[in-house]
């Protein structure tokens, strides 16, 4: 069974908490964390590059010059791609580039990003962690203590509004619960955070 240290808010280490085998124990699927990750940079994309057609485009109405006689090639609009100035063929169009992947096979993309971060020891787990006013400095001083101050995801069982305003301006740190964890953020991230009921929290929420 997977452990990872466990620590109280001073740094100090109080023993070892089992991570549940079932959700941190798994195999790591590779591939399904690469589709992972693409869905989710793909769900992202604003979508909103935009060319204009030949009937968007403004001029034409009228043809440049007569059929034949002139010498010149035969042009019926000013508004054809061959003219600058003129309409794009092909171009991009406002679209959604966001799709799913099947139920299971998301949850099986976040067993495995969790898993990866035990198997390689980069969660640590809190007893509790309490801030008694939203300060940075604080945030930092704990994250400090447990070497996990350059990015960290900092996952607590529900949204703490000290916690999240402490963090929020501190490089490379996040705060999540259970219910958002996604595996960008898990892989992206060097340690991940969990206070010790969101441990538990996490299976309540992928059992369902």
């Amino acid at each position: 069974m997977p452990t990872a240290p466990l620590y109280n808010m001073n740094g100090d280490k109080i023993g070892e908490y089992e991570l549940p085998d079932s959700i941190f124990g798994v195999p790591v699927n590779e591939a399904v964390l690469h589709e992972a990750v693409v869905m989710q940079l793909a769900s992202r994309r604003r979508g909103t590059a935009k060319t204009k057609t030949i009937g968007e485009v403004s001029g034409g109405g009228i043809k440049p010059w007569r059929q034949k006689g002139t010498g010149r090639a035969r042009h019926g609009s000013r508004r054809s791609p061959l003219w600058r100035g003129g309409a794009t063929l092909f171009g991009p169009v406002p679209r959604d580039y966001a799709y799913k992947l099947p139920k299971k096979v998301r949850r099986l993309a976040l067993l495995s990003a969790l898993s990866s971060k035990a198997q390689a020891n980069e969660i640590v787990v809190l007893e509790s962690l309490t801030l008694p006013a939203p300060k940075t400095k604080d945030m930092a001083a704990v994250l400090k203590k447990l070497d996990a101050d350059r990015k960290a995801l900092v996952v607590t069982r529900e949204p703490d509004r000290n916690v999240e305003l402490s963090a929020r301006n501190l490089p490379g740190v996040k705060t999540l619960v259970p219910s958002g964890l996604n595996v960008y953020d898990i892989l992206d991230h060097e340690k991940l955070v969990f206070t010790r009921d969101a441990v538990e929290a996490v299976g309540e929420v992928l059992a369902r």
